[in-house]
């Protein structure tokens, strides 16, 4: 009992609520103490457990951020391709090849970045089966452009190469190791040495040069070909063309000359001539030249040149010692000096018939009738025409006519 008998842990009955003493004389024990503590100290405990995982949460998500985003720019610099030119560049699978040895050598050559990624990158897209063979890739391609190329079959890749008449062997061998690089100048030549030709040409024993046998024409060349291949085909378009199309073997007996001289004529007529209308003329020359009663010597310009540089002056190419200068030994030379096309072979077996008695060139003849032959021709016209002569008078008088109006140097 507290004094004046008043209890304060206990309210009478009939006490007024607002009576100062019911607070004042409130006596507090330490029991009031850890019921409040008990009430509120669990509640703080739990809200800072809440915001550290929060933060947790928020500092792990920004990682894995993070993480994805460099590897996804890690994956994008190995797979897409890089701001350097797409260079072509020509690839080989063996027979033995995997992807992992076929991925290493496209790092080796600049093709792709990374071996493993390529690897991952093609099991993803559902592998790749190999076929031995050339493909033609470029750098600086994505991986999915490499990985495309390699499915595609070598077969498939084709180019188309136009190898023009009046080219020889040399020039087609150069154009087709510049247009299909996966094939070799060099080893083109050498099987146009070994190259199979019908016999029917009548090319003397001895000679194994293809030279004038390889039909001049657009062909397609896949990276499955080889050099050989590529040869036998030409060699067996110019038999289609030569023989079973303008009947050479017939048209060469007719002429008194083998089908194999045929040719050697048709290569020199497209060495020559530039327009359709001279090749029958030129035809006519080398006929007039080589018959019986006059063998003069050809004295083809384009012969001197066959082998020999370009550049050198031709008074130094008249006096080089070989079988195909015309200017120095009679006849035709030992083979072909290029490959003639089609026109050029109709004119060799069709040659003009010399001028008639009343043709202006055979008025400065004694006997216009008799003798008046197409026996010179040269340059006249800027755009390759020629003009020709009976007489070496008129051929000195067109060859001051052409030098007057600068065709001729």
């Amino acid at each position: 009992m507290t004094r004046s008998g008043f209890d304060p842990g206990v309210r009478t009955a009939g006490a007024d609520p607002d009576d100062d003493r019911w607070y004042s004389d409130w006596a507090a024990d330490d029991w009031d103490e850890v019921a409040e503590a008990a009430a509120v100290e669990p509640v703080r405990g739990q809200n800072r457990v809440v915001k550290w995982v929060v933060w947790a949460m928020l500092a792990l998500a920004i990682v894995l951020m993070l993480v994805v985003g460099y590897v996804g720019w890690w994956y994008v610099q190995r797979v897409t391709p890089g701001d350097g030119p797409r260079e072509r560049v020509e690839f080989t699978v063996a027979d033995d090849d995997t992807v992992d040895s076929v991925a290493a050598r496209l790092v080796a050559r600049g093709l792709v970045v990374d071996a493993s990624v390529f690897t991952w990158y093609v099991d993803q897209r559902g592998g790749l089966e190999l076929t031995p063979g050339y493909y033609e890739l470029r750098t600086n391609s994505h991986m999915g452009d490499v990985l495309a190329g390699l499915r595609r079959s070598p077969a498939d890749t084709v180019q188309r190469i136009t190898f023009p008449e009046g080219f020889t062997l040399e020039q087609i061998a150069n154009r087709l190791a510049a247009e299909q690089p996966s094939l070799s100048a060099d080893e083109f030549l050498a099987a146009t040495q070994t190259a199979v030709v019908p016999d029917a040409y009548g090319r003397p024993a001895g000679i194994r040069s293809a030279e004038g046998l390889l039909f001049p024409d657009t062909y397609q060349v896949s990276n499955a070909d080889n050099e050989a291949q590529v040869v036998e085909r030409m060699v067996g378009l110019m038999e289609r063309v030569a023989i079973n199309q303008e009947d050479l073997v017939s048209g060469a007996a007719r002429l008194h000359r083998t089908p194999y001289e045929i040719l050697i004529i048709a290569s020199m007529i497209e060495k020559e001539a530039k327009l359709p209308e001279d090749r029958p003329k030129i035809a006519r020359v080398i006929y007039n030249r080589m018959s019986g009663f006059i063998d003069m010597p050809l004295q083809i310009d384009a012969t001197l040149y066959y082998g020999n540089d370009r550049s050198t002056p031709f008074p130094e190419l008249r006096d080089i010692d070989s079988p195909y200068n015309t200017y120095m030994y009679h006849g035709l030379p030992p083979t072909p000096i290029a490959s003639p096309g089609r026109a050029a072979i109709q004119a060799a077996l069709n040659p003009a018939p010399n001028p008639p008695p009343g043709d202006p060139i055979c008025q400065a003849l004694p006997d216009p009738t008799q003798g008046c032959l197409y026996l010179y021709y040269v340059l006249a016209t800027k755009e390759g025409g020629h003009a020709f002569a009976a007489t070496y008078e008129q051929h000195e008088a067109n060859i001051a006519t052409a030098r007057a109006a600068g065709v001729l140097p």
